[in-house]
């Protein structure tokens, strides 16, 4: 484990084949590099997703290094990239700690990651100070960059936010759940689909309830919440909570939750409350530690996602993304996860934006972020380009549902992209086990 002042740098000392990770002595920082500060939670309730996190950055940079580096205008040469960790330990407190040290001691030149929307909008005001380009490749709450107490105008929404997903999700369960429900029971066309929220009580869970109730009200949905749970962030047992939301007789569950907290929730469902409707989640947790936590008790369930460890849609970029996962394996020993994924091309983005920019200069990086225009890389993205909206400077990709399904030979849950029509794999399937109240 890594302890709260230790720091890894992976920059120059790539380049003569000196890797040092966790638990070694400091390397001296060059001279002359890119200085990306990663904001990843090593320790606490996140830190199985902030392992991947910082994994997926230290491969992007040994990558770019291998490859010679950067090229940097002002400089008149290619320099190395160095990925700093700044451990946020899961909390806010550590996240200030963690950012005000990467900014005023380490000196980075860009900042990337961030995955608890708690987290990041507690650290902001210190990011604001000092105007270091940000690129946020996790925390999806569209507070970080609409927030009005602050000025926002380096933060960059690299990842999809509760109101992209919590709107597709609900559309998904309205358009294929309902039918199916209503084709299998034989009910009436206008029965409306009942669904249950448990959402986290932070930003990224409130923003998810919020995202479905303006998601049924502005598309006039036949979808009526039955149940509307909070939890604080970090719980594992909801045996009473579940037991509550049984008695709504749902047919969907979607929990606003990260993937150390979904995993007790939907065993305890399941095993022990005995839950037999359709659970829902959100992107963060497509990672191979929820298919293995969450093992035969996650069947048929339904993950929105962009990037699977154990899936990748048709498409132009599909051999890069399944040469991504590749190399991960043979670095880590392992598969990556969503937030992995988004880091890393979060890494490249920041490279992307200095070498637009000509200079590692705080201000002209993130003018050439704002106006940048690259190819996907190993997510689709809307238009097959990576760039940033004019208004919130959000990226925009394209979402797509997959369903788990029990794999006899893995002797594990893999998925299934199930919708959009243009992506999917297979069809939704209702399983014999799920129970539906007639109204």
């Amino acid at each position: 484990m890594i302890g709260l002042d230790t720091r890894i740098v992976v920059g120059a000392v790539l380049l003569i084949g000196v890797i040092l990770i966790a638990g070694c002595t400091q390397q001296p920082q060059a001279e002359e590099s890119i200085k990306i500060g990663v904001v990843a939670s090593m320790t606490g309730s996140a830190s199985t997703t902030g392992k991947d996190i910082w994994q997926s950055a230290v491969l992007a940079a040994e990558e770019i290094n291998a490859d010679g580096g950067v090229y940097v205008k002002d400089l008149g040469k290619k320099v190395p990239v160095e990925v700093i960790l700044g451990d946020d330990e899961s909390t806010r407190e550590g996240g200030q700690k963690a950012v005000t040290r990467l900014v005023t001691e380490d000196k980075v030149d860009l900042l990337a990651g961030g995955f608890s929307s708690a987290v990041v909008s507690s650290h902001q005001a210190i990011v604001n100070e000092h105007k270091v380009p940000y690129i946020v490749t996790g925390a999806s709450s569209p507070i970080i960059t609409h927030r009005t107490d602050m000025d926002t105008n380096t933060t960059f929404h690299y990842c999809p936010t509760t109101d992209d997903y919590g709107r597709q999700t609900t559309i998904f369960a309205n358009d294929v759940i309902r039918p199916a429900i209503i084709e299998k029971f034989g009910f009436s066309e206008d029965r409306p689909l009942r669904m249950a929220l448990i959402y986290q009580d932070s930003p990224y869970g409130k923003g998810v309830q919020a995202a479905v109730i303006n998601t049924i009200e502005s598309e006039n949905l036949p979808v009526v919440i039955v149940a509307n749970e909070t939890f604080k962030m970090g719980e594992t047992d909801f045996r009473t909570l579940l037991t509550s939301v049984k008695a709504a007789t749902p047919d969907v569950i979607y929990p606003a939750a990260f993937l150390n907290e979904q995993i007790p929730m939907v065993t305890q469902a399941r095993r022990d409350v005995g839950i037999n409707a359709i659970f829902l989640a959100v992107e963060c947790n497509d990672d191979p530690d929820y298919y293995a936590g969450v093992g035969k008790y996650g069947e048929y369930s339904i993950i929105e996602s962009r990037f699977s460890p154990y899936t990748i849609p048709a498409g132009p970029i599909a051999n890069d993304t399944a040469q991504f996962k590749e190399n991960f394996e043979k670095r880590w020993g392992g598969f990556p996860g969503m937030m992995g994924a988004s880091t890393y091309e979060g890494v490249y983005v920041a490279v992307q934006a200095v070498e637009n920019a000509g200079t590692r200069d705080k201000t002209a990086v993130t003018s050439a972020l704002s106006s940048l225009e690259m190819p996907q890389i190993i997510e689709v993205m809307e238009n097959g380009t990576i760039q940033f909206t004019n208004d919130y400077r959000e990226a925009r990709f394209e979402l797509y549902m997959e369903q788990l399904r029990w794999n006899e030979t893995a002797q594990a849950l893999r998925p299934v992209i199930v919708w959009p029509d243009h992506l999917k794999q297979g069809n939704f399937v209702l399983p014999d086990w799920f129970e539906a109240a007639a109204s």
